[in-house]
Order: structure tokens, then C-alpha cells, then sequence
């Protein structure tokens, strides 16, 4: 192991809708994006259930310890532990984090938590990995069917939602993970067109579904509609580099099939100014 799961040491510094394109997976429960706005247009969120329930709360957060210790106990857990933990891995963990001792984390799209399996399960890993690595700081979150309770269940395990549908709009301001597994294209798309700059970009690490898969996928059916809502998947391609996540077992197959880690490295602006959407 290259580094003990607290600290992580580089060299001589140390670390302290319209339209959806969906690649088939098992186990999928539906996650809505609404029509796409600009950072003007966004309006602020409420959850349409003002009210909580004690009693959904409570039974929603022993759910959620138990899935979270399942995950603790899995081979699938500690091999993705050891992944993050490989010299190239750490490198570019490193090269986002620059100067910062942190890195937030924003979770977009981790859809109904109480009704289905597979968000548990990726809430589960998020919160873990926060818990396991001193480098991760605040968890944010939003997806727009989130009931009341689930973002009270949200804020318990330590997270707090968002109070606005940034749509995936999200400037990398500062070192941030961006945890967005099984999310539509066009929510990836959104994120690099708000980020895309080489110092932004260099300061985004993305957990979500592989751009790999994605331009094996686009250029097999060659369809223009699953192009434009992909234009930048594609576009930003030459400069990510990725790595695949091992499921290890069925029971983890459903929450994080095909998912990877991008990390992006583009040189210079006109790298970037050259393409054309």
C-alpha cells in the first residue's frame, strides 16, 4: 500500500428532462434531470414534503447503517480503498489538490435513498471514504426528488443539500469530488461546460460513469442525438485519464457498474479554445 489511508504522501509534499443517454445496466432505478437552465435561471429547491416523519427517519437511517457496514465489510470496499491508494492514483490526487489539504465532495443526482438499494449503497461508499480519508472534506448534496426525509436522514450522517438545483453547473473553485455515479450524460456535460478552463478543470476529480464506455457506446450506434447531449464527453476525452473501478461481486454490480474515476489534464487554453461545439 503505497500510503496508511489518512495521509497521502507525493514526492517530497504530503496530503493532509428533455433527453437522456443512459448505457444499460442492471438493477437501475431511475434518476431524473429536469430541463437543463444556466446558473441565471437556477431556482431555489425545497423538498415538495415540508414535513418529516420521525418514524420513516428512524427506519431510514438503520437502513442506511446497515447497508454502510455492509459496504465496510466487502472485498469490494477494500479493493476500491487500495485503487485510490496506488502511486497513480495518488499522483493525480496530488496534482487536483495542489496547495489545499481538503477536497469537498458534491454528490449530484444520488437519487431516492428510501426507496431503492443502489443509492443507499453509493451514499454508503461516500460517507465512508469521508470517514476513512483526512484529505476529503464537507459532503454536499442534492438530487430534486429528495423528500424532507431524506435530507434529514442526509444531514445526520454528517452531508448537507443543497438549496438550489445547480443543474451540475459546479465551478471548481477549489479541489472537489464530484461523486456521481450512474448520473445522464447531459449532467456530466453540464459539469465540464461550467468547468471548462485548464485551471478549473484541473481541480476536478469525477467519480461517475466511464467516458470510456461512453465513446465506445456513441461511436457503435453513431446516433446524433446521444452526440449532442454528449458533445463534451467526448470532446474532453484526449485529456482524461481513467480508471476503472472492479465491482468485485454482483451485490455491488447495480450501484456502481461501469463507473470510474476521470482525472483531467489538459496543458494549455487553446487546447480547449480549438474545439468547437
Amino acid at each position: 500500500m503505497a500510503a496508511s489511508a489518512k495521509t497521502l504522501t507525493v514526492a517530497n509534499r504530503s496530503l493532509n428532462g428533455d433527453w437522456t443517454v443512459v448505457l444499460p445496466r442492471r438493477g437501475r432505478h431511475k434518476k431524473h434531470l429536469p430541463t437543463i437552465r444556466s446558473q441565471e435561471q437556477q431556482q431555489p429547491w425545497v423538498p415538495t414534503d415540508v414535513e418529516t416523519d420521525p418514524i420513516r427517519t428512524s427506519k431510514l437511517i438503520q437502513k442506511m447503517q446497515i447497508c454502510m457496514k455492509k459496504i465496510e465489510s466487502s472485498s469490494f470496499y477494500r479493493t476500491l480503498l487500495d485503487q485510490i491508494q496506488t502511486p497513480e492514483i495518488l499522483h493525480c490526487l496530488h496534482r487536483v489538490l495542489g496547495s489545499e489539504s481538503k477536497m469537498q465532495m458534491v454528490i449530484y443526482g444520488i437519487g431516492s435513498i428510501e426507496s431503492y438499494e443502489p443509492p443507499r449503497l453509493q451514499l454508503s461508499l461516500a460517507v465512508l471514504m469521508k470517514r476513512k480519508f483526512s484529505w476529503i472534506g464537507d459532503i454536499e448534496v442534492f438530487d430534486p426528488i429528495l423528500s424532507a426525509t431524506e435530507s434529514r436522514v442526509l444531514e445526520a450522517l454528517g452531508c448537507s443539500v443543497l438549496s438550489v438545483n445547480e443543474q451540475g453547473h459546479r465551478r471548481a473553485i477549489k479541489p472537489t469530488m464530484f461523486f456521481m455515479p450512474h448520473c445522464e450524460a447531459e449532467l456530466y456535460d453540464n459539469l465540464l461546460h461550467a468547468n471548462w478552463g485548464v485551471e478549473l478543470l484541473n481541480r476536478v476529480v469525477l467519480f461517475g460513469n466511464s467516458f470510456k464506455t461512453y465513446e465506445q457506446h456513441i461511436s457503435e450506434f453513431k446516433n446524433s442525438a446521444i452526440v449532442g447531449s454528449a458533445k463534451r464527453i467526448l470532446s474532453i476525452r484526449p485529456f482524461t485519464r481513467e480508471f476503472r473501478i472492479n465491482t468485485v461481486s454482483d451485490d455491488y454490480f447495480g450501484a456502481f457498474h461501469d463507473s470510474s474515476w476521470h482525472f483531467f489534464g489538459p496543458v494549455l487554453e487553446t487546447e480547449l479554445r480549438s474545439i468547437k461545439f
